[in-house]
C-alpha cells in the first residue's frame, strides 16, 4: 500500500497529469457554474422544504443555502469524475508504459459501460447524500461519511476503466477489487481541498493502476 501511494504521488505531479487535470477541471467548472446560475434558487427552495422539520426558520434558511452549496460542489466533483473517466485512457496507458513496460494492454474500456457506471455511481452518491443530509452537520461523523460517499462515486467506475485495460479474467478482477474502497477514500481526501479536488478522480485511477499492475518492472 505504501509503495502504491508513493508512486501515485510521483505520477500525479508529472506535467502530463497536471495539464490533463487542469483541462478536465476547467470544463467541469464551467458546466457547474452554468447549473448554479440557472438552478440555485429552485434547489435552495427544495432543500428548505426538506429541512422543514427544523423548528427555527433561520436555521432552515441557512441550512438550505449550505445544502445547495454542498450539492453544487458535489455536482462539480461528479463532472470531473465523469470527464476523467471518459478521457483518461491515453494518459493511463502512458503512465503504465513508463513504469510497467512489460505489461500487455488486453483491452479498452467500453464508452457506454463507462458512462453508465459513472452515472450509476453518481445517482447512488446523490441519493445517499440527500437522504443523509442531516448527518453532514454532525462534527467528525459528517466528514467521515462524506469521504465514504466520495469513494462510492470513484470506486466502481475507476475499477472498470483501469481494469478493462489490463485484466481479462473476472476472477482476477474480483481479487483486485479488494482494498479498493480504501484506495478510493484516500483519493477522495483531495476533495476536502478547493482546487486540489480536481485531482481526486485521476489520482484514484493512478492508485488503482499501481494496485492492479503491482510490482514495478525495472527497465
Amino acid at each position: 500500500m505504501k509503495q502504491i501511494i508513493i508512486k501515485s504521488l510521483q505520477d500525479i505531479l508529472s506535467k502530463d497529469v497536471i495539464l490533463f487535470v487542469i483541462k478536465m477541471g476547467s470544463i467541469s467548472l464551467a458546466l457547474t457554474l452554468l447549473f448554479a446560475w440557472s438552478m440555485w434558487g429552485l434547489v435552495t427552495d427544495i432543500i428548505a422544504s426538506y429541512l422543514s422539520w427544523i423548528p427555527w426558520e433561520w436555521l432552515q434558511t441557512s441550512g438550505a443555502s449550505v445544502g445547495t452549496f454542498l450539492l453544487t460542489y458535489m455536482l462539480f466533483i461528479i463532472m470531473v469524475s465523469l470527464l476523467t473517466s471518459l478521457y483518461s485512457e491515453k494518459l493511463l496507458l502512458a503512465l503504465a508504459k513508463k513504469r510497467y513496460a512489460d505489461v500487455a494492454v488486453v483491452g479498452s474500456a467500453n464508452l457506454t459501460t463507462s458512462i453508465l457506471l459513472t452515472l450509476k455511481a453518481s445517482i447512488v452518491f446523490l441519493l445517499l447524500f440527500i437522504l443523509t443530509l442531516p448527518l453532514l452537520f454532525i462534527p467528525i461523523v459528517g466528514q467521515v461519511w462524506v469521504l465514504y460517499l466520495w469513494s462510492v462515486l470513484l470506486k466502481e467506475p475507476t475499477m472498470y476503466d483501469v481494469g478493462a485495460l489490463f485484466i481479462k479474467e473476472k476472477k482476477t478482477l474480483k481479487e483486485k477489487k479488494k482494498k479498493t474502497t480504501l484506495l478510493a477514500m484516500i483519493a477522495s481526501l483531495f476533495n476536502y481541498i478547493p482546487l486540489v479536488n480536481i485531482f481526486a478522480p485521476v489520482f484514484a485511477q493512478i492508485l488503482f493502476l499501481h494496485h492492479i499492475l503491482g510490482k514495478e518492472h525495472k527497465i
